[in-house]
């Protein structure tokens, strides 16, 4: 087997090792970074939600209890969750793979009552007190989606309208009745805050990163092995083969034969220089013994 060849398989062995290597840490950095992009989307939602609730709370509800017959008619505005909801209603008109929901195992509105995964969520956040957020993944109709949890926990200001059913709003018993929405208790986690945001967009990018990365090491690959194959040739193989050609050719008694040219100072000079000496003496030797 030529060097050159033994070279190229050794080369292909420890680069193509390599680049696998290479390849497999870049497609796992790009998918985690498309992740972490996402969950920061999904984090500004939250906020963006928390904002909204608290300015529902602090600003709305106060000057919409004065309003005449809210103690009848139930206005729905003086509820944070119903604040945040609508303004991420309106966001999804262009946005329509965002969602964002307040979930609870016992809603006064029956749309808001929890599906089986956001009841899991919930139920999570009830025996896990310790637990503030939850993140995970998610299949959709648009494909996966990254969701982000955080538990709503019941507090004192809750019980006016969620404690006894007697005792609650009479706007609010018009509306929804006396079935649902009731028997809350202070610190335990009846909802969630759920925000999903799609995964195909960032995951797109990164795919086609990690194709063009790919391809740029492969063709980084190639032509440094062009490279390093020509440097090897003109370097060590061509020489040590006229090195071994003149060697052919005093062996079968060709003694007429020029010095190899000696150029440089590395290894194969010294080789070419070592050569003619030894070229010299074995002619003397052979004039010696025909003599």
């Amino acid at each position: 087997m030529r060097l050159l060849l033994k070279f190229n398989l050794i080369f292909l062995l420890l680069a193509g090792s390599g680049l696998a290597v290479v390849a497999h840490v870049a497609y796992r950095f790009l998918m985690e970074n498309a992740q972490q992009q996402v969950l920061q989307q999904a984090k500004l939602m939250m906020e963006s939600a928390r904002a909204t609730r608290d300015y529902t709370s602090e600003e709305i509800k106060p000057l919409l209890s004065n309003v005449p017959g809210h103690n009848t008619e139930f206005i729905p505005q003086i509820v944070p969750a119903y604040g945040a909801m609508q303004s991420f209603t309106r966001i999804r008109k262009n946005y329509p793979e965002y969602t964002y929901r307040e979930p609870a195992l016992n809603p006064t509105n029956p749309r808001n009552r929890a599906v089986d995964f956001e009841s899991d969520i919930i139920n999570s956040f009830r025996n896990h007190p310790e637990q503030k957020e939850i993140v995970g993944m998610r299949n959709t109709p648009t494909g996966d989606a990254l969701y982000l949890a955080r538990p709503i926990t019941v507090k004192q200001s809750c019980i006016e309208c969620h404690g006894v059913a007697s005792q609650a709003p009479v706007a609010l018993i018009n509306s929804y009745g006396p079935s649902n929405g009731f028997g809350w208790k202070v610190g335990e986690v009846m909802a969630a805050q759920i925000v999903s945001v799609p995964m195909s967009l960032p995951v797109d990018i990164a795919k086609s990163a990690y194709k063009s990365l790919v391809l740029g090491l492969v063709v980084t690959f190639f032509l440094g092995l062009v490279a390093i194959d020509s440097a090897l040739y003109f370097v060590v193989i061509r020489p040590v083969a006229r090195l071994s050609s003149v060697s052919d050719r005093v062996s079968r008694g060709d003694l007429d034969i020029p010095d190899v040219v000696v150029t440089g100072k590395d290894e194969i000079a010294d080789l070419s220089a070592s050569f003619n000496r030894m070229h010299v003496t074995v002619v003397k030797a052979l004039r010696m013994l025909n003599d």
